[in-house]
């Protein structure tokens, strides 16, 4: 039976390369620079009977290039993957002046935090309204071996991962609630990042990059309907404030009218009741200052 599926990709693991310190190497270097010196003024002082140390001018150059084509820097939180044609023959993280074989070659790449903030893109909610997310992420390499060899520009990959799952986490919430009853892009940041965060680790893993900090930089809905959800928001806000200055003064008159029937102050019959009740409401609920009306004469 012939297997016609998707070969699967062969993950790279980062190990520890063989080098050397390049210290002692450069000793041995300058060693070899001082016999090839002085083979040389002896060779051209001495004529032809010092000849055999050309032989040691000619062995010493040689060695001498060898180990200077193996000479190289690592800065500080920077790392060298060693290569031999093209096979992959670990990773070196230690700082300062560094010696291979020259024969092996390197490729340098840095582990150092990256602070990243995407473009910003446009995508629906939860509840289908356009909006337009951007994020900011803090990114680093912790597998040297994965980030060169399993993905083709690691840097471009962490940009377009960022994207789609900003657009992920977009579609997944809705971008405000009034009733405060969902999570919500807007009103729940921290455990939006958390959900963002956690599912970068996840698409970035088979780069060898983890994300130590992610947010939300931009929120906002799209121009299109931004004017209309604006106008949606405030209308909202004016019925929440009007319920609660209802609830308020249906508890004030209740107060008012229970206090009066237990002290005795007035015994109101229920048309009476009634008026007091609407007098009150209005007062409490007029947005404008109310002018009293003095009633001079009986009240029934």
């Amino acid at each position: 039976m012939v297997d016609t599926g998707t070969p699967a990709l062969n993950r790279s693991r980062e190990t520890r390369a063989n080098t050397q310190s390049g210290y002692l190497m450069l000793l041995i270097w300058l060693a070899l620079l001082g016999v090839a010196a002085w083979a040389l003024i002896t060779n051209i002082n001495g004529g032809g009977e010092v000849a055999w140390k050309w032989v040691v001018l000619g062995v010493s150059a040689f060695a001498g290039t060898l180990i200077l084509c193996g000479f190289y820097l690592i800065n500080p939180n920077e790392a060298a993957a060693i290569q031999l044609f093209g096979a992959y023959k670990g990773t070196d993280r230690q700082e300062g002046l560094r010696w291979i074989l020259p024969w092996l070659s390197r490729k340098k790449i840095a582990v150092r935090a990256n602070n990243v903030i995407s473009d910003k893109i446009k995508v629906n909610d939860l509840r289908g309204n356009p909006i337009e997310m951007a994020a900011q992420v803090v990114w680093r390499v912790t597998d040297t071996a994965q980030a060169l060899f399993d993905v083709d520009d690691y840097k471009e990959f962490v940009m377009a991962q960022i994207e789609a799952a900003v657009r992920s986490i977009g579609s997944r919430y809705p971008y405000d609630d009034i009733e405060h009853q969902e999570i919500t892009l807007r009103g729940n940041h921290d455990e939006v990042g958390v959900e963002l965060r956690k599912a970068l680790i996840e698409r970035l893993s088979v780069a060898g990059i983890t994300v130590d900090e992610c947010g939300l930089t931009h929120l906002a809905y799209a121009q299109e309907i931004a004017g209309a959800m604006l106008r949606r928001q405030q209308a909202e806000a004016v019925i929440s404030a009007r319920k609660k200055l209802v609830e308020g003064a249906v508890g004030m008159v209740e107060m008012a009218l229970d206090q009066l029937s237990a002290k005795g102050v007035v015994h109101l019959d229920d048309e009476r009741r009634a008026a007091m009740v609407s007098n009150l409401m209005v007062v409490l609920c007029s947005e404008r200052d109310t002018h009293p009306v003095v009633n001079a004469g009986s009240l029934y």
